[in-house]
């Protein structure tokens, strides 16, 4: 499965996490960000869309792509980073591995459908985990997002790091990546 490729066609997103990643995540960077999100969701026939609908996944992905494509390079990762703060998320732990965990719960507080994906978090060390993103949204998103949930649980003095270390990924065709996180 390549990256910006929904795994099932029935895949949703909720509009309330579209409206605040665009409205709120992406206006911090620049208004035409935000622009440029709506336009591409509208060339994907999400016009002006509702909090309280879902929408295609693969539309919402084709505007990644298209962010992707038209903006820095590090745009999907800091946009990553600004998922915990804009989207519904879960109230977890106050530990790094109660924040990690918690981010499959809240995809799929956000996504619905047959199959649409998860993020598993596995303990290997104190102070070490791994997280698999099996979906199919950019690695650097993915890297963003694990980074922000990281530092927002970790203790003031620690330096998070986050490095992609599994054996397939997404850019590849791989259904999932694994990025090793170090707090």
């Amino acid at each position: 499965m390549a990256v910006y490729e929904a795994f099932d066609s029935d895949i949703e997103v909720h509009g309330q996490t579209i409206r605040t990643v665009v409205d709120d995540a992406l206006t911090r960077f620049s208004r035409e960000y935000r622009q440029l999100a709506l336009d591409a969701l509208a060339e994907n026939g999400v016009d002006d869309p509702s909090p309280d609908e879902w929408y295609p996944q693969q539309a919402w992905l084709n505007t990644f792509e298209k962010i992707a494509e038209e903006t820095e390079p590090h745009i999907l990762d800091r946009l990553g980073e600004q998922i915990p703060d804009v989207v519904e998320w879960p109230t977890g732990g106050p530990s790094v591995e109660d924040g990690l965990a918690a981010i499959d719960e809240a995809y799929q507080l956000n996504h619905r459908g047959s199959s649409s994906g998860a993020y598993r978090f596995e303990r290997v060390d104190d102070q070490v985990g791994r997280v698999t993103c099996k979906n199919p949204y950019p690695c650097p998103f993915d890297r963003g997002l694990i980074r922000a949930v990281a530092r927002h649980n970790a203790p003031v003095e620690s330096f998070v790091f986050v490095e992609e270390r599994g054996e397939v990924c997404r850019r590849n065709g791989g259904d999932e990546c694994t990025y090793t996180v170090s707090w």
